[in-house]
């Protein structure tokens, strides 16, 4: 992906559709709009992914929550949902298989009867997501879920609780959000859609009618430079960030979102020490409290509190820390406190308020139960489509929703091909490919699997970069398997543009270890300054307000 090439794109052709947002949703509707034939332009005011979709619980899943809710209350709507969702998450694990991959989860009860109870709800959960048929291909189920005795829990995850009186195992997936979301983007742009990130919307051009023919973008990157991204139909991708868009476009409209503040802090994976995720089934806020094993460590999430300051990043907060832990503590063997915490992040949920009777909305009519999460609504004085609400599994049906409703508005026709469209990595990629990869470039085993999980089929690339250039091979950090060459890759092929593009969401540093991400932080800005020509003097500045801004999130966990 060029930027600067994109950029001049942007600034002198008329698309047919412009996607504001690039995270889950609007990278997943510039990829399927661009396969169905649509000249498509993609801009995002940060980095992909930067805000809800890098900041997920990293799970893959139908909602055990939902489907205990159906029955509940008799809300078959939601178990509809649950099965869209069961679809939906065998296709996220099937075309990035590099990036998404099964997840055992572990519930561990106190009870015969809170076990049995469990168990007859994951075997339902089992048959929604068994074999079904579409195209004419079956798909496979992911392995059954299982009544575990005290025992055979223990073997499992060695770090439970001994008090425990048995556990039951189930599936579901896990994914690295940001990645995912990034190869989207790359695919897209591979399917000829034109995407640029750190361009930021700050108003927008009207014809005589009122109608949206124009997009004035700023660039956050080269101060200054502004310009008009002509399209027929302007679609607005932004999750908890879709209001001030909705009334850029039209200030009359009412505010739809409810934003919702959930936060992750990470813990040394040892806690648990085992490749089996835990699901602690009732917090005594009444949600559900997921321990996984991710990047070599243990996220734990999530909370949910509404959330108003939307110009404020989410951050960790001390008060949720202790939170977190106290929920965890009475499942787990070892004693846990704050002083074993090696990073966090806060996320905002783009919850949907009662619909605005002003909008049309546009639903895909073999989809409607998918409504509970999410909404496509078209604006009929300005013309703007906003794809509202949503969660990571379903974010193709999402898309598919609200390019349908596109099609729609320029009266055209064409189908999803998403379905069977795998991600730019997917294709070579083998669960052995690290082991090839360590063959013929030589490198450690572990920086050998880190390349393959990361960039698929494509980690020759940055594995080639590497061997080319014997600096380049070296490691960023001594004990973590991330090579100078990545940094060198991300800018030249992925559109990282800052030190935090490159931490955060390329290789995740920042979210799994604060000090470690201090550490290397002048090592990416020497690199990517390189790249970027920034001089000694920016470099410095670059580097300076990354660590104050670690520094500000391990300062505000730690408060009482």
């Amino acid at each position: 992906m060029n930027r600067a090439e994109n950029i001049d794109r942007l600034a002198n052709e008329t698309f047919d559709l412009c996607i504001i947002g690039g995270g889950a949703s609007g990278a997943g509707c510039a990829l399927d709009a661009a396969l169905r034939g649509l000249k498509v332009a993609l801009i995002e005011k940060t980095d992909f992914a930067a805000e809800t979709s890098s900041r997920s619980t990293k799970l893959v899943h139908g909602g055990v929550r939902y489907l205990e809710q159906a029955f509940k209350k008799l809300d078959f709507a939601q178990l509809r949902q649950v099965r869209h969702g069961l679809e939906e998450r065998r296709l996220v694990l099937q075309n990035a298989p590099h990036l998404a991959r099964p997840l055992g989860l572990l519930t561990p009860v106190f009870s015969w009867w809170e076990g049995f109870y469990i168990s007859i709800g994951l075997k339902l959960y089992d048959w929604i997501s068994g074999l079904r048929r579409q195209g004419g291909n079956e798909q496979a189920k992911l392995p059954s879920s299982r009544w575990l005795t005290r025992q055979e829990a223990l073997k499992i995850m060695p770090g439970l609780s001994p008090n425990i009186h048995s556990a039951v195992l189930y599936y579901d997936g896990l994914l690295d959000d940001s990645r995912y979301c990034l190869a989207l983007i790359q695919s897209a742009d591979e399917a000829g859609a034109v995407v640029a990130n750190h361009l930021e919307v700050v108003g927008f051009q009207k014809n005589a009618h009122g109608k949206l023919v124009a997009a004035t973008a700023t660039n956050q990157v080269q101060s200054g430079q502004s310009f008009e991204i002509k399209a027929k139909q302007f679609l607005n991708c932004t999750g908890p960030y879709a209001d001030p868009i909705r009334m850029m476009a039209n200030p009359r409209l009412s505010p739809r979102i409810r934003p919702s503040k959930g936060v992750h802090l990470v813990l040394p994976a040892d806690i648990l020490n085992s490749e089996k995720a835990m699901l602690i089934p009732k917090t005594r806020d009444g949600r559900m409290v997921f321990a996984i094993p991710f990047e070599d460590s243990l996220l734990l999430g999530t909370t949910d509190e509404p959330y108003s300051d939307l110009e404020k990043e989410p951050i960790l907060e001390g008060s949720e820390v202790d939170f977190l832990l106290e929920t965890l503590q009475p499942f787990v063997a070892r004693k846990i406190d704050k002083t074993q915490i090696r990073a966090g992040f806060g996320g905002i949920r783009p919850l949907l308020q009662s619909t605005n009777p002003q909008i049309t909305k546009f639903p895909n009519r073999q989809t409607r139960s998918l409504l509970r999460d999410h909404e496509v609504e078209r604006d009929p004085f300005s013309g703007l489509i906003s794809l509202l609400g949503g969660k990571w599994t379903t974010y193709r049906i999402m898309a598919s929703d609200a390019v349908d409703s596109v099609y729609d508005d320029l009266n055209i026709s064409a189908t999803c091909q998403t379905g069977n469209h795998r991600l730019v990595g997917a294709e070579g990629f083998t669960p052995d490919l690290w082991k090839k990869l360590r063959v013929e470039f030589g490198f450690d085993e572990d920086i050998c699997q880190h390349l393959a999980s990361k960039y698929g089929g494509r980690a020759r690339i940055p594995a080639a970069l590497a061997a080319g250039q014997p600096e380049l091979s070296d490691r960023i950090l001594p004990n973590f398997p991330f090579l100078k060459a990545e940094i060198v890759y991300a800018v030249r092929a992925e559109m990282a543009l800052s030190i935090r593009d490159f931490l955060a969401r390329r290789i995740r540093l920042e979210f799994i270890d604060w000090d470690a991400a201090k550490l290397a932080t002048p090592v990416v800005a020497k690199w990517m300054g390189n790249e970027l020509a920034w001089s000694a003097k920016e470099q410095a500045v670059q580097t300076s307000a990354y660590v104050t801004l670690l520094d500000s999130f391990m300062e505000r966990s730690k408060r009482t």
